[in-house]
């Protein structure tokens, strides 16, 4: 599945997912689709979805670290992430939402990426992370 979001000064637009659908789309900073549905502006139509909430009390959320404990990635209660590598802290962040075993990532410089929980394992870039 295609995900697009809008990096500062990147120009603004659409990207279909490969059935033709478009799944997400960000600009100006707000999720705009999500899923393929628009996402609810304030005090606009009920009937339409609203952006992903975030839960801080997710039981996802905390310190997950990949086997040999180069990457360290920690799902923070307020909806961000903060991914290091090696000594190189904070080298990754961004915002994630977990939607049953998916977890969804999007990071600051304006890509998405997208693991999955396998029991207390999470899968995501080809690495395997646990709990710590």
């Amino acid at each position: 599945m295609f995900r697009y979001a809008d990096a500062p000064g990147a120009p603004e637009g659409t990207a279909p997912a490969g059935d033709g659908r478009l799944d997400v789309q960000i600009t100006g900073g707000r999720v705009r689709v999500w899923d393929g549905r628009p996402v609810q502006e304030p005090d606009a139509d009920p009937g339409r979805v609203k952006e992903p909430v975030h839960d801080p009390l997710h039981p996802r959320t905390g310190l997950w670290v990949e086997e040999n404990g180069f990457v360290r990635q920690e799902l923070l209660p307020n909806g961000r992430y903060d991914e290091a590598r090696g000594d190189r802290e904070s080298a990754y962040t961004g915002r994630y939402w977990v939607d049953g075993s998916r977890i969804d990532y999007l990071d600051d410089l304006g890509f998405w990426a997208f693991g999955e929980f396998d029991g207390d394992v999470l899968h995501h870039a080809g690495y395997r992370f646990t709990r710590r």
